[in-house]
């Protein structure tokens, strides 16, 4: 294990400095895709808890705040762009660390093509070309096209990376503004076409509609927080890197929940409980539903607010998956192709055009298969979310044991904080496992081997990952000779030292 991993990597390795706090930040608040995630979810939780919906989405948000700042102090003590995989390697073993990465790396395998499909066809809609959507060979055709430009941006450098996000937040930001101020002005005004609400302060109780349903609205509403580590992965890239990611995670979240609270609100009230539970199944084309009644003429505005977000996350959720693969590879616990950086962009070439391209394979044959199983492996994304969250969470924990008691602070931000989030991640996977295994809860409706789609593609992609990790443990042993640490106090306090 190295003494101190700031300067650890090699001269050839990713561009230092290349982008500062606020680009960090708008990546992770990119990565997440706020009006896509949003329209995702809206429906199917008011359908479970009525007006308490902004409740749920400020419960949700609680062990992502708590995860973040496992994050933070990590990368405090461990600028590696691996992240997770790194942290966890170091706190709690080679075996514990390459599962979290691969964990990581298929996520975005699993949703880049998803995020591109939804990108078309929103900017397809935006435009009047709505029978572009229904072409599946265009419309897949565009959302193929679409990752690979997205992929050739992130190789080709960072800066442009961050340049492009900066864009594509401003424009989704801007278009969800307009949609809240709008709606909510025709609630007050009484010109909604719906059965319209006037806003309460009660609905920010996650617990006014009971506990079963707080359950499954709390499965839907964890996730679309999902992403804001995105500016963590970038830490060797950004200024100030032991400090300015970590940071720019935790504002990621809380920008987000301000976000989604908003438009919770001005969604609930403006279209009423009813149509958007009876909706509920046209997840996020809801957003596609109320656009024109709500802007009158401009519901182009909300339509680019869902493609611009969805684009710009198909280009942010491929730089985790690449970076980690990266460090995987520089640790010897992946094939060394993998770390291979660009002469000129120094970025993880090799490892981003393989993020990409096992990406557009695993969205075109699934939609082969059918669009619904497609969507199953979108559930799936939970398992693995959950999964490598809570183990950052409990890995900070386990880093840090020496020092939980050398003051309050300690011991809320790096030892009980990360624990209670990942012991709410934990039940939520369980939750989620349960959820799954009911065939009727899946967008297939089908039995797959006894149970639902979404649990045989997760479960599925675990055993890959352990096969694969034995595999490589018998052809290339070296990472696994690893040994796990605990904190020095030098590095707590932020002043390089030695592990213990």
């Amino acid at each position: 294990m190295a003494n101190d991993t700031t300067d650890a990597r090699p001269p050839d390795g990713l561009k230092a400095n290349a982008i500062g706090f606020v680009d960090a930040l708008v990546i992770g608040l990119n990565a997440t895709s706020p009006a896509y995630s949003l329209a995702a979810v809206i429906g199917p939780i008011v359908a479970l808890v009525g007006i308490y919906a902004p409740g749920v989405l400020v419960a949700s948000f609680v062990p992502m705040l708590l995860i973040a700042s496992a994050f933070y102090y990590l990368n405090k003590v461990d600028q590696d762009c691996g992240t997770t995989f790194s942290w966890v390697t170091r706190a709690m073993g080679p075996w514990a660390g390459w599962l979290g990465g691969w964990a990581i790396t298929m996520t975005g395998v699993l949703v880049v093509g998803s995020l591109a499909d939804v990108a078309v066809s929103f900017a397809l809609l935006a435009f009047g070309l709505d029978s572009w959507v229904d072409n599946d060979f265009v419309r897949q055709l565009l959302a193929v096209l679409l990752i690979l430009v997205m992929t050739a941006v992130c190789v080709i450098g960072t800066e442009v990376s961050a340049k492009v996000q900066n864009v594509l937040i401003l424009a989704q930001v801007v278009c969800l503004l307009a949609f809240v101020v709008v709606a909510l002005y025709r609630v007050y005004a009484g010109t909604s076409t719906f059965d319209s609400v006037e806003p309460s302060i009660g609905w920010l109780n996650p617990f006014g509609a009971g506990g079963a349903t707080l359950t499954g609205a709390l499965l839907l509403g964890v996730f679309i927080y999902w992403g804001w580590e995105s500016a963590v992965n970038l830490t060797e890239e950004v200024e100030d890197s032991a400090t300015a990611p970590g940071k720019a995670g935790v504002w990621s979240t809380v920008i987000l929940l301000v976000t989604y609270v908003s438009v919770g609100f001005a969604v609930v009230a403006y279209a009423g409980t009813t149509f958007l539970a009876e909706n509920a199944d046209e997840e996020e084309f809801i957003f596609a539903l109320l656009a024109g009644k709500v802007m009158d003429g401009w519901d182009w505005v909300v339509l680019l607010a869902v493609s611009t977000s969805a684009l710009a996350s198909t280009q942010t959720t491929i730089i985790p998956a690449s970076r980690t693969a990266l460090s995987m590879a520089r640790r010897q616990a992946l094939p060394a192709h993998f770390a291979h950086i660009h002469p000129r962009f120094r970025t993880p070439d090799v490892s981003t055009w393989w993020v990409a391209g096992i990406a557009i394979a695993w969205y075109l044959v699934l939609n082969q298969i059918s669009t619904n199983a497609l969507f199953d492996s979108l559930t799936a994304l939970s398992l693995l979310i959950a999964f490598y969250y809570a183990l950052t969470g409990v890995a900070c924990a386990v880093y840090y044991r020496r020092h939980l008691t050398e003051s309050v602070r300690y011991f809320v931000l790096i030892g009980l904080g990360p624990l209670v989030g990942a012991g709410l991640l934990a039940w939520l996977l369980v939750e989620s496992v349960s959820d799954m295994s009911d065939p009727a809860n899946s967008y297939t409706g089908a039995s797959w081997l006894g149970v639902g789609p979404p649990l045989v593609i997760g479960i599925g992609i675990a055993a890959a990952g352990v096969v694969l990790m034995v595999l490589w443990r018998l052809k290339s042993p070296a990472f696994w000779s690893e040994r796990a640490g605990v904190a020095d106090p030098d590095l707590v306090h932020g002043v390089p030292g030695k592990e213990s």
